[in-house]
């Protein structure tokens, strides 16, 4: 069977004329083989799209969990065929499909957790509930790997989505969580950069001294896997020629593989303006629980649907590893 590249499965207005590093991922999830996917509420079309497309891809096995009259009815008017999926039928209740989606994974049905058409807060209310036994010690969080036409290797941003303001500890595993996630996709030490608005530590910037922390807490031992540096402003991080116009003698400044942002607030403009400013496609997932959950946005095209359940392929293979 020949691979399923991103423009291959795409809706018209989401192919763009090439996403090396995102096939890339395709290619690699491919040879893993498809997983089975918890899809929580599926019941619009664009849900059920992106995990009917994933599947003809070759990707996931997806667990369509919600009421079966209004899933059937989605892919009836969307024109999916659901021949051989499999629907464990809940009550009309996104909050009831979603705990039984995470029970799905919690009992090993299921090998990763996949957003339908419900609020991202009801989908990782459900997962982090105690009753659902995908909680670990770590704290969770999300990981964007983004696909930007003028940089030249796959850029991982992290938290842009679900830690709002990450105390020291959370930045600690938010670092882990994008560390491991960059070795799942192949990316043996990668280069983490700590962004700031400047480059020196000062005590009026908080984020400057949790990024002068999180250093020693890598050359202690605390963060493992990773090559760190910051403070680092986002040109410095970013721009080889900046960091040297700066005089900044740094592994990672100009050539970072994992941008970690101060705040949710900063970080979620960044990878905004990178999307619609920058012709960036990305593929993102929540990670730190026992299995990765695909938490996906209705403003994202089916691409980045897809993509993302190729990087929960990789991940979990990387978690099982």
């Amino acid at each position: 069977m020949a691979l399923a590249t991103l423009p291959d499965v795409t809706a018209p207005e989401a192919v763009t004329p090439h996403r090396p590093h995102l096939e890339h991922l395709l290619a690699q999830a491919r040879a893993k083989g498809p997983i089975g996917v918890a899809v929580a509420y599926p019941c619009d079309a664009n849900a059920l799209q992106a995990a009917v497309q994933a599947a003809e891809a070759g990707l996931i096995k997806p667990l369509l969990v919600g009421p079966r009259e209004r899933i059937e009815a989605a892919a009836q008017s969307a024109g999916l065929d659901l021949f051989g999926t499999q629907i464990h039928h809940t009550a009309d209740d996104a909050r009831q499909a979603a705990s039984q989606a995470a029970a799905l994974c919690r009992d090993g049905q299921a090998m990763a957790l996949m957003k339908g058409s419900l609020h991202s807060d009801d989908l990782l209310a459900a997962a982090v509930a105690r009753e659902a036994g995908l909680r670990t010690d770590r704290r969770a969080s999300h990981v964007f790997v983004m696909d930007v036409p003028a940089y030249d290797r796959p850029l991982l941003m992290t938290d842009c989505v679900v830690n709002i303001f990450p105390a020291l500890l959370d930045k600690r595993d938010i670092a882990q969580n994008a560390i491991n996630l960059a070795h799942s996709i192949g990316i043996a030490r990668p280069r983490v950069a700590i962004l700031s608005a400047v480059e020196t530590v000062n005590p009026a910037i908080p984020g400057t001294v949790d990024a002068a922390a999180l250093c020693k807490m890598a050359d202690r031992g605390q963060i493992t896997g990773g090559i760190f540096d910051g403070p680092l402003a986002y040109d410095n991080a970013i721009s080889l020629h900046s960091a040297h116009n700066k005089g900044i003698v740094s592994d990672v400044a100009g050539r970072p593989d994992v941008l970690l942002a101060p705040n949710l607030e900063a970080g979620n403009m960044i990878y905004k303006q990178l999307v619609y400013m920058a012709n960036a496609e990305c593929a993102g997932l929540v990670l730190g629980m026992r299995v990765p959950i695909v938490l996906t946005s209705r403003s994202d095209s089916v691409a980045s649907r897809i993509a993302s359940c190729a990087l929960a392929v990789l991940a979990s293979a990387g978690m099982q590893a």
